[in-house]
């Protein structure tokens, strides 16, 4: 990666109480080659951001505290917005990963040679090193419903692996409908067209969406495995909350409603809307 490029990209993350994993990735920030001039860290209104603006400052970075949580989708934009306006790449990334050394330079290599790739994303591998569908299609009436229904008793059902793109080599650099936001490096240009994320999701399906919108708008989302960066919070098997579901199937059922926006599709969206809030009744009652 040429010493050039150093202006060229810019890293954002977001914390929310997330001191004790930031040293950890600002460390693998560190060690890219070479490391990216800008680093912007966005704290949604933590309870430890005077942790985060010591450890900030040891690494050289800015951190930008918002005054309330603003959600991942719109930390991100704050973040974005605050970054010199000759930023051409933003790598956007959970404080829970570790990248490896040669990894942004991977992925604005691959940039640069695809002129039309809005968002391109790494092999998200997990802490046992395998790797995690982080390049999966954007969810169609059969892969969506399939996946909601059986996605929990059933998970390698054929439509979880279809929507996880689990029947495409994990190795191979391709397109994809949508980029996992844990980890992908975005075109600025692109991502300033379609109007960065939608703030109107809160958690949950913010990437989905903007991987949806950018290919909306002409941009292609690319998976370039031969970059690699290890997500901490991958293997996660933690119960959900009843919070935490229902924030999941709201920003579902958002989703829905703009890429059925049509009025003859009424009765889709209305059909998917009840089927989801029946799914979060029974979820939330069985965890309960």
């Amino acid at each position: 990666m040429p010493t050039a490029l150093l202006d060229r990209v810019a890293v954002v993350t977001v914390s929310y109480n997330s001191s004790a994993q930031l040293p950890g990735f600002l460390d693998s920030v560190a060690a890219l080659s070479p490391r990216p001039r800008h680093v912007v860290i966005v704290d949604n209104a933590s309870s430890d951001a005077a942790a985060s603006q010591a450890i900030a400052a040891g690494h050289g970075a800015v951190l930008l505290r918002l005054q309330r949580n603003v959600g991942y989708g719109g930390a991100v934009n704050e973040g974005v917005r605050a970054l010199p306006r000759d930023v051409e790449y933003v790598l956007v990334s959970n404080p829970d990963v570790s990248l490896t050394p040669d990894s942004v330079g991977i992925l604005v290599a691959a940039a640069d040679r695809n002129a039309r790739a809005g968002a391109i994303g790494p092999r998200i591998l997990n802490p046992d090193g395998t790797t995690y569908p982080s390049a999966r299609s954007v969810p169609s009436l059969r892969t969506g419903v399939g996946h909601a229904v059986f996605g929990h008793p059933w998970p390698t059902n054929p439509w979880t692996r279809s929507y996880r793109g689990e029947r495409a080599t994990a190795s191979e650099q391709r397109t994809a409908g949508w980029l996992s936001g844990s980890c992908f490096l975005v075109r600025r240009s692109a991502f300033d067209a379609v109007g960065g994320f939608d703030e109107g999701y809160f958690m949950y399906f913010e990437d989905v969406d903007l991987g949806y919108r950018l290919g909306l708008a002409g941009w292609t989302n690319l998976y370039e495995p031969s970059a690699a960066a290890t997500h901490v919070g991958g293997l996660s098997t933690r119960t959900e909350s009843t919070r935490m579901l229902r924030a999941h199937h709201e920003s579902a059922i958002r989703f829905i409603r703009r890429k059925y926006s049509a009025r003859g599709l009424a009765p889709v969206r209305w059909a998917l809307t009840a089927g989801l809030r029946l799914r979060l009744w029974l979820l939330a009652r069985r965890g309960s």
